[in-house]
């Protein structure tokens, strides 16, 4: 969920992302991973954006992953062999605090090569940085302060004052999620606005992924009635897990659960 969120963020606010790792107000676009043919290595998690000249490939971590520096020097080859004449800048952001030192990694080194890339531990970056611009607002409550529940109060305030409604319900329900990395989950309530975010692309999706978790769940519950109730019939088991698709295990399990029931 949060590669997704971030993704997201890098995505529909590049400019914001281009000024604070590149140092450049410039417009970036979305660079299909495709193009790089990437498939293989984990697309799903890759955030690349370009510009005429430049390639701006980050990764977005909540844990630590000793792959990493391999993975970034495969996209720079991936990059080079497509793009050679684009600049590329490549940048892993740890978003929860770790003392590992997989997080301080910034090079990839075999006999023969060396491979360097920037790294980011938004614990320790200053949380100035993200309360001038829109895009990075919900990433300050992750900065380097002693007081989220402050800094979520600050971006809830600048959210309010954006003009625009999607924009304001998309940066909300971002916050939101993200600061579920350090807040629990009344503190967030409290400071958010939960009527804000109801109109974002973010919320909409994952009220979908919840009504599909939700149908499954029903569905699973509706298979262990019937089996419930053909158990009691007398049926056999084979029979049983023939008809709903339920394994032997489990029918077992829950015939044992019946007998309890039946004796208490």
């Amino acid at each position: 969920m949060f590669d997704n969120i971030c993704k997201f963020l890098a995505e529909n606010f590049s400019t914001d992302f281009a000024t604070w790792l590149l140092g450049e107000s410039i417009t970036l676009t979305e660079l299909s991973p495709q193009e790089l043919s990437l498939e293989p290595i984990r697309a799903d998690a890759l955030i690349l954006l370009q510009s005429a000249q430049d390639i701006l490939h980050i990764e977005f971590q909540t844990q630590v992953d000793s792959e990493i520096p391999f993975r970034m020097l495969d996209y720079r080859v991936r990059g080079y062999r497509r793009f050679p004449q684009k600049a590329m800048h490549q940048v892993v952001i740890y978003l929860k605090r770790t003392d590992s030192d997989l997080a301080r990694q910034n090079t990839f080194i075999i006999p023969g090569t060396r491979h360097e890339f920037k790294v980011l531990r938004l614990w320790e970056q200053p949380t100035e940085d993200f309360l001038t611009t829109p895009g990075l607002l919900p990433l300050a409550v992750l900065s380097s302060t002693v007081s989220p529940e402050s800094v979520l109060n600050d971006v809830a305030q600048q959210i309010n004052r954006i003009g625009e409604l999607k924009t304001q319900s998309n940066l909300a329900a971002a916050t939101a999620i993200l600061a579920g990395l350090v807040l629990k989950k009344d503190v967030i309530k409290r400071i958010l606005r939960s009527d804000i975010m109801r109109d974002s692309v973010i919320y909409q999706e994952i009220l979908e992924e919840g009504k599909a978790e939700g149908k499954a769940e029903g569905k699973a519950e509706a298979l262990i009635a019937v089996a419930r109730n053909l158990v009691n019939t007398g049926m056999s088991l084979e029979q049983i897990a023939r008809i709903t698709g339920l394994s032997i295990e489990q029918l077992q399990y829950l015939q044992a659960e019946l007998g309890n029931d039946a004796g208490q």
